[in-house]
C-alpha cells in the first residue's frame, strides 16, 4: 500500500517534467527546416571567377546619371559556436545612407528563439561575449536560404565588427560571422 502513495506523485512529477523539457529544448526542431529565399541586395560572387567590366566612351555632350547602388562593405563565413551553420554574412551600404544585413546561403539548425544580433566583438571572441552589448535586428527568419535584415538608423555601423545568431532562451550562440569593415 505504502508504495502506490509514493507511485501516483512520482507519475505526475515525471509528467511534468517531460512536459517542461520538451517546452524549453524543443527537440524536434533539430528536425526541422524553416527556408528562407528573400532577394539579396547584392549577389554573391561565385569563388575563383572574375568579373571584368568594360566601358564605351560616348560623343554624347550629355552627362549619364550615376546610378547609386547597393555595396557590401564588410563580409565573412559563419563560424560555427554551438550548432554547425555555413554561409555569408555581409554588411551593406544601402543608396542613401542607411545598412542592412545579408545571409548568403545560410544553412544552420533550427532551434527556439532565435536571434540576429550585430555585436561590437570580434568573432573570434568567446561565445558569451555575444550576449552582451548587441544590438537586435529580431529573430531569424529561417535557419536555411537567404535572407535580409534592415539596420535601425541611429545604430553606428563603424562599430559593428560581427553578426551573431543567438538563442536567447538559452544564453548560446549557434554562429559567428566577421563583419570588420576595411
Amino acid at each position: 500500500m505504502r508504495s502506490r502513495r509514493f507511485l501516483i506523485p512520482a507519475s505526475v512529477f515525471l509528467v511534468v517534467a517531460l512536459g517542461v523539457g520538451l517546452y524549453l529544448f524543443q527537440p524536434w526542431r533539430l528536425l526541422t527546416v524553416r527556408e528562407t529565399n528573400e532577394a539579396l541586395l547584392v549577389p554573391p560572387v561565385a569563388t575563383g571567377s572574375t568579373t571584368q567590366l568594360t566601358t564605351q566612351s560616348t560623343t554624347s555632350s550629355s552627362p549619364v546619371p550615376v546610378v547609386e547602388t547597393p555595396k557590401e562593405v564588410a563580409a565573412g563565413e559563419w563560424r560555427s559556436l554551438e550548432h554547425a551553420t555555413t554561409g555569408k554574412a555581409s554588411l551593406i551600404r544601402l543608396p542613401g545612407g542607411g545598412h542592412s544585413v545579408q545571409f548568403a546561403g545560410l544553412n544552420t539548425s533550427d532551434g527556439p528563439d532565435l536571434y540576429v544580433y550585430l555585436s561590437p566583438h570580434a568573432s573570434s571572441s568567446p561565445e558569451k561575449t555575444f550576449g552582451d552589448r548587441f544590438t537586435s535586428l529580431g529573430k531569424l527568419k529561417g535557419n536555411r536560404g537567404d535572407q535580409v535584415y534592415e539596420i535601425p538608423s541611429g545604430v553606428d555601423v563603424s562599430s559593428i565588427r560581427s553578426v551573431v545568431i543567438w538563442c536567447q532562451r538559452f544564453s548560446a550562440g549557434f554562429a559567428v560571422a566577421p563583419l570588420e569593415q576595411a
